[in-house]
């Protein structure tokens, strides 16, 4: 069992393709806890692992967008427990030329500094800005504790298949 309270266990590293599927584990997981509100149960369940371990191994290959890994060290070895991506700002009305585009850590690990190191290694304290789920105050709070503001810029978004409501925020 992994001792989610203790960050002296995390360390936080650059991915390489190797993590492909590791990311792509947190990743299906991760939606699959913080978006349970947002999307159907079926969707969520249908998330297929595989493939989005194919769509890692692109983004690790292109070099485009820095992705980094929060592992925890266990007894049985190390485990891949969150991510983050970064890069240039994408779309034309882009109001900060980097873009936090993901980070997500598994539920057993809210609370634990492995968040905070993943912003840290990914951003750092540079301007940057982020699109999120209008209705996810965990990630609300989160980002406002890191100097985040809202900006006024909305959008929708299908997240699986169903349309979502996102905000922007910005530093």
């Amino acid at each position: 069992m992994t001792n989610a309270t203790n960050p002296t266990n995390v360390s936080v590293r650059r991915a390489h393709p190797g993590d492909s599927a590791s990311i792509a584990h947190v990743h299906v997981r991760a939606w699959q806890e913080a978006y349970a509100h947002l999307v159907p149960a079926e969707k969520l369940a249908a998330l297929d692992v595989a493939a989005r371990a194919a769509s890692w191994e692109r983004v690790l290959g292109d070099k485009t967008t820095e992705v980094w890994v929060a592992e925890v060290v266990l007894s049985e070895g190390v485990e891949v427990v969150g991510w983050a991506s970064a890069g240039p700002g994408r779309g034309s009305n882009a109001p900060r030329p980097l873009e936090l585009e993901g980070i997500y850590v598994l539920a057993a690990h809210h609370g634990s500094g492995v968040g905070q190191a993943l912003c840290d290694a990914a951003i750092g304290a540079s301007e940057a800005f982020l699109w999120m789920a209008a209705d996810n105050p965990r990630a609300e709070n989160f980002y406002r504790r890191n100097g985040f503001e809202l900006d006024g810029a909305t959008d929708r978004y299908a997240l699986l298949g169903t349309e979502v409501d996102i905000v922007r925020f910005v530093r």
